[in-house]
């Protein structure tokens, strides 16, 4: 056991040489657009709290009355005893708001991509995923003994070549996969593109939309709402995480067939507990305030476009967008150092943000990614301009 111990401990050190420790920094408060650490209070810019929905009262009221209605957990596999009502009304919602048949909830999106390639898809079948996907959609194809095939990130001469090479391979059944929004980049995926060349071929197509769902397109269903191919998308997958309440829990809209088909062989969904009651409650109350105010969504948008317009005329570099990831970026060889130093000054300056670098993402593209929510007034948008032109100015 000894070795064992020193071989781990050597790994770390090694993680830590290179600069890719992550630390941990712990809040003492609820998440919010305001919170506390260790270091006192702080703005926080790097949580996915969309619509500020984290801390809502209505959403906490009822989580909270949820524990007297329904209990704290469920201690079952939804197939056994851990089916509610609320459960099928929250999958219901879910459903109708993503303009899908019927969805099915799982532990989390990584749950939920990591359940449906295995079961949608053989070895006679082909799965074609955008080479930037998320790491739960990358792990959920190897879990497949479907044929793999991976396209440059948004590049559609590239899809369409892997589109051929799975149909000249006698492909039964192909489906395109791509995260809706690229969250490193902030990039949306050409989905009308995608479902052209995707009906071309005769494919299925998947959206991951976790950083969408509930404040992308003019209702907040998401990227296929923005890209206008509400009724073009095979499979939606998303989460509970981020703007719906930030709470646990993922899902997977799509056809009855789709849906029923994981209940009875999803494996993540068949040997884990039920999403807890409160967690459910809480979900439905944030989908019914996404789904019915859209003021949530315009303080949003307007966060979004006064932190680039401030940004911008600081001097800042910014990858161009919309999406409320904003990545600041620090390019070249020491743009690492200098991203993580600057996130670490504007801390002391009261604001919350995280930096990324190598092998994150790509080398030389070193960033801080800032994340805009509801939640923020303008005046905390002008402090965070602030701080960056402050930590700027003392790291040099």
């Amino acid at each position: 056991m000894y070795a064992v111990k020193q071989d781990l401990a050597d790994e770390l050190d090694a993680i830590r040489d290179a600069g890719l420790y992550k630390e941990e920094r712990e809040l003492t408060s609820p998440q919010s657009a305001h919170v506390t650490t260790g270091s006192g209070a702080a703005l926080n810019f790097c949580a996915n709290n969309y619509l500020g929905l984290a801390d809502h009262p209505d959403v906490v009221a009822a989580a909270r009355d949820a524990l007297d209605d329904w209990g704290f957990g469920m201690a079952s596999v939804r197939f056994i005893c851990g089916t509610q009502s609320q459960h099928r009304d929250l999958e219901r919602a879910i459903a109708e708001f993503s303009g899908t048949e019927d969805a099915i909830l799982f532990p989390s999106c990584f749950d939920a991509n990591g359940g449906v390639f295995e079961v949608l898809f053989g070895a006679e079948d082909a799965i074609i995923s955008d080479e930037l996907n998320h790491a739960s959609i990358i792990d959920g194809v190897r879990l497949s003994k479907a044929k793999r095939f991976r396209f440059r990130n948004r590049d559609m001469a590239d899809l369409r070549a892997q589109l051929e090479a799975a149909r000249d391979g006698g492909a039964r059944r192909t489906v395109v996969v791509t995260d809706g929004v690229f969250s490193m980049d902030g990039y949306y995926a050409p989905l009308e593109e995608i479902c052209d060349l995707a009906e071309e071929f005769g494919a299925m197509v998947m959206v991951d939309d976790s950083h969408a769902v509930g404040f992308v397109g003019e209702h907040g269903r998401g990227t296929h709402e923005h890209c206008g191919v509400l009724d073009r998308i095979d499979i939606i997958t998303g989460t509970l995480g981020k703007a719906l309440g930030g709470g646990s829990g993922g899902y997977v809209a799509a056809h009855t067939e789709i849906v029923e088909l994981l209940k009875q062989r999803a494996r993540p969904y068949l040997f884990s507990n039920a999403v807890a009651p409160s967690v459910v409650a809480g979900s439905l109350k944030a989908l019914e305030i996404a789904r019915d105010s859209d003021e949530p969504r315009e303080a949003l948008r307007r966060n979004s476009e006064l932190f680039r317009s401030l940004m911008t005329e600081a001097g800042f570099e910014l990858l161009p967008g919309s999406h409320p990831i904003t990545p600041v970026m620090f390019p070249g060889e020491d743009g690492a150092r200098k991203a993580t130093e600057i996130a670490d000054a504007m801390l002391a300056h009261g604001v919350y943000v995280i930096a990324f670098s190598y092998p994150v993402v790509p080398q030389g593209k070193a960033r801080i990614r800032v994340q805009l929510s509801a939640g923020h007034s303008e005046d905390d948008v002008r402090a965070c301009v602030a701080a960056f032109v402050a930590a700027r100015d003392e790291v040099g």
